[in-house]
């Protein structure tokens, strides 16, 4: 009877140890989802809030083909925005095409330097408001033009459903706080600056519910939220010998993603 009674007390020690173990974990789960949701809205609320910014965005994205290949398109965008109402988008895709979008205020002008050709939209507004009508009315390509938005963060907690912080990573020039975020539907990784901004520097989006998952990834470089912008950075000069066509039509890339969040990938 003794022995039993000891093996009674060590498994009943066993079984509160790993019940404590149990607790332990969902506490630190808990507190992991708090550290990262803290993560990541400081991160959106840090570009909302920027009166001014630049950034460069290389990014990728897979076009899944009639047999399920994937196969990777990508581009290099410059973005410099001066809130309320001044942007500029230069873009390099990789098939060596480039163009640019100017708005400075009163007019969306768009060029292509393959074909010489720009077009012209007389619109006022915000950015907020010209990159909701470029998106929306105009059928443009613009990725993750939400993350430049001044309601960034409200847009997140409407469809974001879950946060997680996956782990601090040291693979870039500075330390970055990985975290991951799901929505009905898309599944978003994120990688963040650690310090007084808190800045993008990667992010990865998967299509779920699209055929075949495909994804979007984009890396985030020369971070500046003070530039030094000159006076004509918005205003657009044709090149020698460009035309100016009527209609502001969008120009199809090789292959397409689904749109992730009303945003033309």
């Amino acid at each position: 009877w003794a022995a039993c009674a000891a093996v009674g007390v060590v498994l009943a020690f066993v079984a509160t140890s790993a019940l404590a173990a149990d607790n332990a974990t969902q506490s630190a789960v808990a507190e992991q989802d708090l550290e990262a949701s803290r993560i990541l809205y400081e991160m959106a609320n840090v570009l909302a809030k920027a009166p001014a910014m630049s950034v460069t965005i290389r990014s990728g994205y897979d076009a899944i083909q009639e047999d399920g290949q994937r196969i990777e398109f990508g581009e290099k965008r410059r973005i410099t925005l001066q809130r309320p109402d001044r942007l500029r988008v230069d873009v390099q895709r990789s098939d060596g095409d480039k163009g640019q979008i100017l708005f400075d205020g009163k007019t969306i002008t768009a060029f292509r330097a393959e074909d010489n050709v720009f077009a012209r939209v007389e619109k006022n507004g915000t950015i907020d408001e010209i990159l909701v009508f470029m998106v929306k009315d105009l059928q443009m390509t613009m990725p993750l033009a939400r993350m430049f938005l001044t309601n960034f963060p409200q847009g997140l907690e409407k469809q974001v459903t879950s946060i997680s912080y996956v782990e601090e990573d040291y693979l870039f020039d500075v330390p970055t706080d990985h975290v991951a975020a799901r929505s009905a539907e898309v599944d978003l990784q994120v990688w963040v600056t650690q310090g007084a901004q808190p800045l993008p520097r990667r992010v990865v989006i998967t299509y779920k519910n699209a055929e075949g998952e495909p994804q979007f990834w984009a890396e985030f470089s020369d971070w500046n939220l003070s530039p030094n912008i000159a006076g004509d950075t918005f205003s657009f000069t044709p090149p020698s010998g460009a035309e100016q066509i009527p209609l502001l039509a969008p120009v199809r890339q090789k292959g397409s993603l689904p749109a992730q969040e009303g945003d033309k990938q």
